[in-house]
């Protein structure tokens, strides 16, 4: 029986692994700094025109459906199963190589050159196709389209495929200017649409202290959110607002960026105002904070929010102090002695003269500006403390939680500043 020739390409792949291995048994000892660069650069071009030539036979496997021999129900199904990448990492490969080798011509010659990377191309792809709206384009929209293949083409020579991306929603007011406004007005207006059918936001609570979740907001939005953050948790605020002597475990000013936002998170959650958030089942979304005296006090007892989650004291009693959440205080037989009430919070003109006083945080070296700062009371207002003035103070967001903290001492100091050292 006479053995079928196999395809030159087989060759190709095994030349390639004889290579490989040449490659792999090579000593670096003797290679400088200018040969390993210029090496790297090169093996960067060759895999980029390696997987170009993957990609031209994926678009080849889905014409002549690969997945015939095996019953796969697609040939993204049948490269997923052969080769052990994701299944969405393989739809996607053969997507971009179908529709690269179907329309782009000139995208494949650079992809085949090695001078456009897979990255890249797929971000030109999808430019490309939100352009055109299939086969079927007139005489004029082809030709808008071969200028914007070209343009894009020429600017990943200098551009990645971030910068791509961006350029490819721009590029027909560089090919087209005169329906370039239009088309992107176009496309803005479709994307607006889909994000905001697409909004979501779960959570879930864990049982052990943490609630956890995920969102899906508009990019409009999401930048907003992240500017909140941001300002919050911009690292020169803290680099200015913590003191140098403070022990680094406890404020630590150089933390990941996640750590950070999610730290300004509960801050901006806090800080949110309940006459600037509707009413829910004809109540404001206060949050009522119910503790019994001797927690206000000072005493070990937990307290519980009216959501029928529980808080240590420390926690509570530093809540109390916000005018935006309630205290509900209880005696001995469980009696409410006290609903926070305005009058027991520093009004807007107390909170004035404060800022004009204090200038900001009163904690020892903390520069935080006033727009940072909560009021607290010197005197609690469990043990008789008025409400005044005199007898308040600005902290900062951070340093009022240490205030209410009950494994840290506060030390009055005769410039008037509080000093926050930890118990032993």
């Amino acid at each position: 029986m006479t053995e079928t020739a196999l395809h030159p390409i087989a060759g190709v792949a095994a030349r390639l692994h004889e290579d490989l291995d040449d490659g792999f048994d090579l000593g670096l000892l003797t290679l400088g700094p200018t040969e390993t660069g210029a090496a790297l650069v090169e093996l960067e071009r060759a895999a980029n025109r390696l997987a170009a030539l993957q990609s031209t036979l994926l678009a080849h496997a889905a014409e002549v459906r690969v997945e015939g021999e095996t019953g796969a129900p697609s040939t993204a199904v049948w490269f997923a199963n052969a080769t052990q990448v994701t299944r969405a990492e393989a739809h996607r490969r053969v997507r971009v190589a179908v529709a690269t080798d179907e329309r782009y011509d000139a995208l494949v010659a650079a992809c085949s050159s090695g001078s456009v990377s897979p990255g890249q191309a797929e971000v030109i792809v999808r430019a490309l196709d939100d352009l055109g709206d299939g086969p079927n384009e007139s005489g004029a929209e082809l030709e808008v389209l071969g200028r914007a293949e070209q343009a894009l083409v020429g600017f990943a020579v200098d551009h990645d495929a971030k910068d791509l991306r961006v350029l490819g929603r721009r590029i027909l007011d560089i090919v087209a200017p005169a329906i370039g406004e239009a088309r992107e007005a176009e496309l803005l207006a479709k994307e607006e649409r889909e994000a905001a059918a697409r909004i979501r936001l779960t959570m879930r609570e864990d049982g052990h202290g943490c609630v956890h979740g995920k969102f899906t907001v508009p990019e409009m939005h999401g930048a907003m959110f992240t500017k909140m953050l941001d300002a919050i948790a911009s690292p020169r605020r803290d680099h200015l607002h913590v003191d140098p002597a403070a022990d680094a475990a406890d404020f630590a000013d150089v933390r990941p960026v996640w750590e950070r936002r999610g730290l300004a998170f509960v801050e901006l959650i806090e800080r949110m105002r309940d006459a600037d958030l509707p009413d829910a089942a004809g109540a404001g979304a206060t949050v009522v904070v119910t503790m019994q005296l001797d927690t206000l006090t000072g005493g070990l007892a937990a307290a519980s929010l009216d959501t029928g989650h529980r808080i240590s004291p420390g926690e509570a009693r530093r809540l109390a102090c916000s005018a935006d959440l309630v205290p509900a205080v209880l005696g001995t037989k469980s009696e409410v002695l006290d609903l926070g009430r305005s009058a027991r919070f520093h009004t807007k003109p107390q909170r004035i003269a404060l800022i004009l006083r204090d200038g900001g945080c009163t904690a020892e070296g903390c520069d935080a500006p006033p727009h940072r700062c909560e009021a607290h009371h010197d005197d609690p207002w469990s043990r008789g403390g008025r409400t005044s003035v005199a007898r308040g103070r600005l902290l900062c967001w951070r340093h009022h939680r240490v205030a209410h903290d009950p494994t840290y001492l506060t030390e009055r100091l005769g410039t008037g500043k509080l000093r926050f050292t930890r118990r032993n």
